[in-house]
């Protein structure tokens, strides 16, 4: 250690084998960006050709400067779209990156494309239109995820099923009302898609550092430009704003939570104790040691990214809630955990718009099991109400002592006798047997929004308008 040859030796060994040059190796791992960024890279260039462009109208770059970056840019998307670009680590991001190659086709010129701006606000305007377009796309997958339950609805409008609560046989319902339950939850994230965008709708371009700048720009030319409605109001806000990141994740979160309800449900109903439904080869595996088994592997997946999408929203809330105004180097972990969740819900939405074409729905075992567990004991209580004038916890009251008899021999409650029935109450009509089919039950729960098939058929031509 006395001459310093040791010092370094140890040094090195101290940041390992991996960073063999110390701390510059460190420092460019953990501050490179190019991994992930690059796929900002047409966002980059179309917000770039939009800044040139207002630079030049507004007197600030020559037009013949803006002519040669507006064509050096071009040719950068084309050779990153036909995989011809090479990516520099050593360039730290997607901005510098293109900014080195320009420089490379056009020469000096390039070097004006960055006036009046600033990589904090080209970053904001590059995310903030790939969140933009990502949220685009997520609408029409849940427009045809819609869509998909509403062709299964109608054509199971009359299908009867149980309907459950706690997991436990309820009442008799419809397929096709289960399926439009899922409408409205996937209706309702279409709407806080849509709300996303309308948040996120504002131009970041010419906040530039944190300040502004005393260029004479025009962000209303570069705002109408990339789409966006109007340019944002702060510009301190505006580079420290990730906002429309983590709104982007909650709305993407409680999708994949619909999702994952659905996929249990899938899970469910197709084993052989349910037997419900029964998925094809298309989204089913087989066992390597058992060979009767079929596992709904792409609905179990399905449920498993709720997880991954979930921890994506927690991981950006924490990195978001400690940091002081303006921006701050830790907003770079941001576009990960969005990339990853976006990936997830699409991959998600497809499979599961997918199962739910391919999936054969087996109308036996549901209407079979559609009866079982005295789901229509409610019906009798209401009839009791309805044609005997009973309060209704006095009918309460009766139906339980029926379900106890129907227990005790074994059957169903349709299948008690009217003497067995009037001997619990005298009140009780040959009329009560109308109600006691799954069949009369569903038919008879016409309230809005009900189970019954009138009011299946009327909620899927609403939801077919409203698409």
């Amino acid at each position: 250690m006395a001459d310093g040859t040791q010092d370094t030796k140890s040094s090195n060994q101290m940041w390992g084998g991996r960073f063999a040059s110390g701390p510059d190796a460190i420092m460019e791992e953990i501050n490179a960006s190019i991994g992930f960024d690059k796929k900002l890279f047409a966002q980059d260039i179309r917000g770039s050709i939009a800044h040139a462009t207002m630079l030049a109208h507004q007197g600030i770059i020559a037009e013949e400067d803006k002519t040669k970056i507006v064509e050096g840019l071009e040719a950068i998307r084309t050779e990153i779209e036909s995989g011809n670009f090479e990516f520099s680590r050593r360039l730290e991001d997607i901005h510098m990156n293109v900014e080195a190659r320009l420089a490379t086709l056009i020469g000096t010129a390039a070097g004006r494309l960055h006036t009046a701006r600033s990589r904090n606000d080209q970053v904001a305007v590059d995310f903030r239109l790939w969140v933009k377009e990502e949220l685009q796309r997520t609408d029409r997958a849940l427009t045809g995820l819609i869509e998909a339950f509403l062709d299964r609805a109608e054509e199971h409008a009359e299908t009867v099923m149980p309907g459950f609560t706690h997991l436990q046989t309820a009442q008799p319902v419809t397929f096709g009302h289960h399926c439009m339950a899922y409408v409205e939850m996937f209706g309702r994230d279409r709407q806080r898609v849509r709300h996303a965008i309308e948040h996120l709708d504002q131009n970041p371009l010419g906040a530039a550092a944190l300040a502004g700048t005393g260029f004479p720009i025009d962000r209303h030319m570069t705002a109408r430009a990339l789409g966006f409605r109007e340019p944002t109001r702060n510009s301190i806000d505006t580079v420290s704003d990730r906002d429309f990141a983590l709104e982007f994740l909650a709305v993407a979160s409680i999708a994949a939570t619909h999702l994952s309800r659905l996929a249990e449900e899938i899970v469910i109903w197709s084993t052989p104790q349910f037997g419900f439904i029964r998925l094809s080869d298309a989204f089913s595996t087989g066992s390597s040691i058992m060979p009767q088994k079929k596992n709904p592997d792409a609905a179990e997946l399905v449920r498993a990214k709720t997880g991954r999408i979930n921890g994506s929203l927690i991981a950006l809330l924490t990195v978001m809630k400690g940091l002081p105004l303006a921006y701050s180097k830790d907003m770079q972990e941001d576009k990960e955990q969005v990339f990853d969740a976006a990936e997830s819900l699409e991959l998600a939405i497809a499979a599961m718009t997918g199962m739910m074409r391919d999936m054969t729905i087996r109308t036996d075992r549901m209407k079979a099991a559609a009866g079982s567990g005295y789901s229509t004991a409610t019906d009798l209580a209401d009839w009791l109400v309805r044609e005997a004038g009973l309060p209704f916890r006095d009918a309460h009251h009766v139906t339980g002592r029926a379900v106890a008899l129907a227990e005790s021999k074994g059957c169903e409650l349709a299948d008690l006798s009217l003497e067995e029935l009037q001997s619990i109450h005298p009140d009780v009509k040959a009329g009560i047997f109308d109600v006691l089919t799954v069949e009369a039950s569903v038919a008879s729960r016409k309230s809005f929004g009900g189970t019954a098939p009138s009011q299946v058929r009327e909620q899927i031509a609403w939801w077919r308008t409203a698409l």
